[in-house]
């Protein structure tokens, strides 16, 4: 518990905020600042320097561990970069023992509280890890990268242990879903591949959305309103009708488990231009093209009864469900972790990811790549935790996953 614990919080005192706004890659240079960390962690592990490759320009480290050629190569990946949503500088850990069930006072005025976050309860009597009020934790994907490394330590102390090459890899920018641009496949070597890169402990997934951004820009006719009648056309409530017209429960408040939603995202404007910016989802391809339609249809319905303004709409696909890829094919990288989840304890979760994945686009990319828990909770915000119990029997998941 000490070593991945205390990976974990010398992770997570460094800012790895990833950015959308920069068009680098990587999309922050202090995201480097982990990288080196974690290479001369690797070294120290015993890992050879012609076993370890780190691609500074483009910050992704690649790391192998080699073992018998005749069993597959497997492979774990973790993303560096923390979510620019909520501030990532100056993490403060706290850490609060034999957790009892109440109230937990962050700082800064904010409490994480069962009665906002009943999960919590489940964890009572374990060893609760939070960041100070002001800032996300950085759980994700933090702890994923601890566990890993924890694996990875341990293997290499155990030269007994039979497995395949095991390989590593710790990515940049996942969260501003960039995590796979430059990823070298052929260099990581793994026959298949899990992201250590979900939630509660168990939680193991082979779908995940279907995904696109939209951006639609309404251009009306402003008038000073003295003289308006019959001439302005005020593309902000023209883009108000656009979203009254989507259903309201495909709403991502409304929505859970296999339901897809409309996101509005970014609404900006005034009377003569309004841009609005959506995410849209579904694990079904079908309704997610079906989606799609609805949304252009309803632009230029919106147009057509409103003449004199346009309304432009431009749809990009992001990633695909990695169900396609996983299933049946390659079903059985599903059962092996479920099998490994059972010897280390672990109650499987089977369920779909609410959101996207690097694995997902890897899958896509020729690596079948299911998404694994890392352990924590309430990723990008301020109420984010983590417990020790669980990055523990994580670690020791990844160990069983390696084995034969």
């Amino acid at each position: 518990m000490e070593e991945v614990v205390e990976r974990f919080l010398r992770y997570a005192a460094i800012d790895t905020s990833s950015s959308e706004l920069t068009g680098n890659h990587p999309s922050t240079d202090w995201q480097r600042d982990l990288a080196e960390v974690l290479v001369d962690e690797l070294r120290a592990a015993g890992i050879p320097d012609e076993d370890i490759f780190y691609d500074v320009e483009h910050c992704y480290i690649y790391s192998k561990i080699r073992g018998r050629g005749d069993l597959p190569a497997i492979g774990f990946i973790s993303h560096m970069d923390t979510s620019p949503e909520t501030s990532g500088t100056c993490v403060k850990p706290q850490i609060f023992e034999n957790y009892d069930g109440k109230d937990i006072v962050l700082g800064q005025g904010k409490v994480l509280s069962p009665s906002d976050f009943p999960e919590l309860l489940q964890y009572a009597g374990q060893t609760v890890i939070t960041a100070s009020g002001d800032t996300l934790l950085g759980s994700d994907d933090k702890a994923g990268i601890a566990e890993i490394m924890t694996m990875a330590s341990y293997v290499v102390s155990h030269p007994e242990l039979e497995h395949g090459d095991i390989c590593i890899a710790f990515t940049p920018d996942e969260e501003i879903g960039e995590g796979t641009m430059y990823f070298d496949i052929e260099r990581f070597g793994a026959d298949f591949a899990y992201t250590v890169d979900g939630g509660v402990i168990g939680e193991l997934s082979y779908e995940n959305f279907n995904a696109a951004s939209a951006t639609i820009t309404v251009e009306g006719r402003n008038v000073h309103p003295g003289e308006a009648y019959g001439k302005m056309i005020n593309s902000q409530r023209l883009a108000m009708e656009i979203d009254g017209s989507l259903p309201s429960d495909a709403r991502p408040e409304v929505t859970c488990d296999y339901e897809g939603f409309f996101h509005l995202t970014d609404m900006r404007g005034s009377c003569d231009s309004t841009v609005m910016k959506y995410l849209i989802r579904d694990h079904s391809r079908e309704l997610f093209e079906d989606k799609k339609k609805l949304l252009r249809d309803v632009c230029a319905r919106v147009e057509g009864t409103h003449p004199g303004s346009h309304v432009s709409i431009d749809i990009t696909d992001s990633y695909y469900n990695m169900r396609e890829v996983i299933v049946p094919d390659n079903m059985y990288i599903v059962n092996r972790c479920v099998a490994a989840m059972e010897r280390a304890m672990i109650n499987p979760l089977i369920r779909p990811i609410r959101g996207g994945t690097d694995g997902a686009m890897l899958s896509f990319k020729g690596l079948p790549c299911p998404n694994i828990c890392a352990g924590g909770h309430n990723f990008h915000g301020i109420y984010e935790f983590v417990t020790a119990e669980s990055m523990i029997k994580i670690a020791n998941l990844l160990i069983e996953l390696v084995k034969p």
